[in-house]
């Protein structure tokens, strides 16, 4: 799988994952941090545009960052991607990509 794809994260996806941890799991935030830093990836700015189109405000920077960057595949759990139907990039569960990748059935 690694030889296929390339990660690439978005500076505001990390942004949100510090606060989302801070105010939620702040017992996890020193292990988040250290995974961040042992983790393999391209970090990509958030791309501010006027064109809506994905219906949380907060995402759109993020959508932005993968459609200016080429990304071909968005993993997330988040409903408001899922519900996208883009063909380019993708929006899939990790569930889904790792099926579509024949690492589970």
């Amino acid at each position: 799988m690694a030889d296929n794809h390339e990660m690439v994260l978005c500076d505001r996806n990390i942004t949100e994952q510090r606060d989302i941890l801070g105010r939620k799991a702040p017992k996890f935030l020193p292990d988040a941090e250290v995974l961040l830093a042992e983790m393999s990836y391209e970090l990509i700015p958030a791309v501010n545009h006027a064109e809506k189109l994905i219906r949380d405000a907060k995402d759109q920077p993020i959508l932005n960052a993968a459609i200016v960057s080429d990304l071909d595949i968005i993993l997330t759990g988040d409903k408001d991607f899922l519900s996208l139907e883009m063909e380019h990039p993708r929006c899939m569960t990790v569930a889904q990509f790792l099926e579509s990748e024949g690492m589970v059935e």
